[in-house]
């Protein structure tokens, strides 16, 4: 018997699916799409927004450098969320913000960016010996 199949081409046919039928791979969201952006750098952007907001009113906060830190490196009763190091030896001033407590104490961006703001407001007030009212004066109210 005739078989009206034709014989097989010498080139390969273009592939349209993945071998397994479910489509082509890819990323699962461009880099330009907030879903790319990652947990700790999506809080530095954080931090950066509320020392930016508040070296406008602080000029002298231009020279405090201002850290993330994963978790406190020291045991300690109560689990810190900031810490404020005065400046020593060439060393300039420093104030440390714990993303891990921060972020466990709020569950969505907007708390998170709330907290962030208030526990950068208290550390630079313990920094300059202030108030945490004097130095944002709506400390307290959000």
């Amino acid at each position: 018997m005739d078989s009206p199949v034709p014989p097989p081409s010498s080139e390969p046919r273009p592939r349209r699916r993945d071998r397994h039928g479910r489509g082509m791979r890819g990323p699962v969201a461009p880099p330009q799409v907030p879903l790319s952006v990652s947990r700790a750098d999506s809080f530095r952007d954080l931090v950066q927004d509320s020392v930016e907001r508040l070296e406008r009113r602080w000029p002298q906060l231009a020279d405090v450098d201002f850290l993330v830190l994963d978790v406190p490196g020291s045991l300690e009763e109560t689990v810190p969320l900031g810490r404020a190091l005065s400046a020593a030896k060439g060393q300039p001033a420093q104030i440390v913000i714990y993303r891990r407590p921060v972020e466990i104490r709020t569950k969505s961006r907007d708390e998170r960016a709330l907290l962030v703001h208030e526990v950068v407001v208290e550390q630079v007030a313990e920094l300059l010996g202030l108030s945490p009212e004097s130095v944002d004066p709506r400390y307290g109210q959000d």
